[in-house]
């Protein structure tokens, strides 16, 4: 089996992962309110702890996850199938490992952190106790389950991965809901999501023993092979992170200088507008084995992989630039709407940074994708670690002199950044000119999105009747979308785009 990429097989795979994201979410936002309100906060913290744990414990894979997508993928562009089952031999064997020293070391780590870490209520002590004995169970089922996921989506098999990916998104949600109304306690809620996970992963091992033919045969694993996915995925495991202290370090800056309630006015627009992420994510996670593939072919790829990076940097600018607008012309009747005049008052101005600041980030996870898909995850992990320090030093001077408002300018300051950083890499990795980047209009666009979410901001300053603002920004998106389509959508790729849109109605 050999893979081939096309535009139209990554448009559909992009709104494939979109509905793989985007359903779970949506049930989510019906669930979660029944949940809090039917177990208290106390009961429903430990869930959502547990969901942490079991979406998020990926990250301490080393990285194989990723590195089982490039290698497999790199191979299936060489038609080298039989090499397939010793790298996911090889991968499996590793995470397996791995994950059983994570389930120890949570399982060891359980009474501290229940007794004195989170601060649990005593009443609850056996019954989180239990809960986290259960997880620790789980996390070698995680870790598997990312390895098998990562050969598909290396076939480009992204329909498989959300066929798994939605009913078990469906079911962290919903099984929650079934256990409570049955009255199973915390460890019974627990159980349930686990054995979904286990059936997750018996149904992907089956899906890659049928998508590969076999995944059991093949030659033995040799030292060598493991020590290349390792070294490709330790800097993959440096990004991961190092992330989430770039992510989330702001919190505790706040919390510490400006007192809790302040924390809660900078997340309630971050979590809203950082929602915007599935539509970036769902697009890269079908670039990076579409770009693996097509960098083991060689150097006579690469005209094809800079014309799928300036096409998908584009489409993430219109797409994603459009919401951005449309959030800082009406950031305040957002908030209001959603959680209230106060809401409204203290944090419309930080949903504004955040809506730009998102926007930059979502263009920025192309060049980010593509460096670590041509082998140099050391190079995205080496711009994270220099970026570390500028941001804890301009966040905490930010925050001291700006507030909250403060805060997200740091954020937006440190995404810019990232993104020129990373634009600039992948320039020179794939040879691409200043000039390139004019040519194939990604200036132009940026500064399209800005110039009209400077006119949506000019007008949220004014307290201007409902119905007019309403229009005002209507007039501002139909500009947009007439501009972005007619200068920054060439006639050929509009009428794939019609194809597309039309097959995907047909089909429903």
């Amino acid at each position: 089996m050999r893979t081939h990429m096309r535009g139209s097989h990554l448009a559909r795979n992009t709104i494939l992962n979109l509905f793989g994201q985007g359903i779970p979410l949506l049930v989510a936002f019906f669930t979660i309110p029944f949940l809090t309100k039917t177990l208290g906060s106390d009961r429903f913290g430990v869930i959502a702890l547990s969901w942490v744990i079991l979406n998020y414990f990926a990250v301490f894979d080393l990285g194989l996850g990723r590195a089982t997508t490039k290698f497999i993928a790199a191979e299936l562009s060489r038609g080298n199938n039989q090499n397939i089952p010793s790298i996911l031999r090889a991968v499996v064997r590793a995470q397996y490992g791995l994950g059983i020293v994570g389930g120890l070391v949570l399982a060891g780590f359980t009474p501290y952190l229940v007794e004195r870490t989170l601060k649990i209520p005593y009443a609850l002590w056996g019954e989180a106790k239990a809960t986290f004995y259960i997880l620790a169970v789980a996390i070698p089922v995680v870790l598997v389950s990312g390895s098998y996921r990562g050969s598909l989506e290396a076939a480009q098999r992204f329909d498989l991965v959300n066929a798994v990916a939605i009913p078990s998104g469906l079911a962290n949600y919903l099984m929650p809901v079934v256990a409570v109304l049955l009255r199973w306690g915390l460890p019974g809620t627990i159980l349930l999501l686990v054995i979904i996970r286990i059936l997750g992963l018996t149904t992907l091992w089956w899906l890659a023993n049928r998508t590969f033919s076999s995944t059991t045969g093949g030659p033995t694993t040799d030292a060598s092979l493991l020590g290349t996915l390792l070294r490709f995925g330790g800097w993959v495991t440096v990004s991961g992170v190092v992330g989430p202290i770039l992510v989330y370090s702001d919190r505790f800056f706040i919390g510490s200088l400006l007192g809790l309630a302040a924390v809660s006015y900078y997340s309630a627009p971050y979590e809203m507008v950082t929602r915007l992420w599935i539509i970036p994510g769902s697009l890269v996670a079908t670039l990076f084995p579409a770009f693996s593939n097509l960098d083991a072919r060689g150097q006579e790829e690469r005209t094809r992989i800079t014309r799928v990076f300036f096409q998908s940097v584009r489409y993430l600018l219109l797409g994603v630039g459009s919401i951005a607008i449309l959030l800082v012309s009406n950031a305040r009747n957002v908030l209001g709407a959603w959680l209230g005049p106060e809401y409204a008052t203290e944090s419309s101005a930080t949903l504004q940074v955040f809506a730009v600041a998102v926007l930059i980030n979502s263009a920025a996870q192309v060049p980010f994708t593509l460096v670590q898909a041509v082998g140099r995850p050391d190079l995205t992990a080496k711009l994270h670690l220099l970026e570390v320090p500028i941001y804890v030093v301009l966040a905490w001077t930010l925050i001291t002199r700006w507030g909250v408002a403060g805060a997200a300018v740091a954020w937006l300051v440190r995404v810019t950044l990232d993104a020129l950083l990373l634009f600039v890499v992948a320039a020179r990795l794939l040879q691409m000119s200043t000039r390139m980047f004019f040519t194939e209009k990604i200036p132009q666009a940026t500064a399209l999105v800005l110039i009209l979410a400077a006119i949506g901001y000019g007008l949220s300053l004014y307290s201007l009747p409902m119905w007019t603002h309403l229009i005002s920004t209507i007039i501002i998106f139909l500009v947009f979308a007439g501009i972005g389509i007619r200068l920054f959508i060439p006639d050929s790729e509009r009428e794939r785009i019609l194809q597309l849109l039309k097959a995907v109605i047909r089909s429903s």
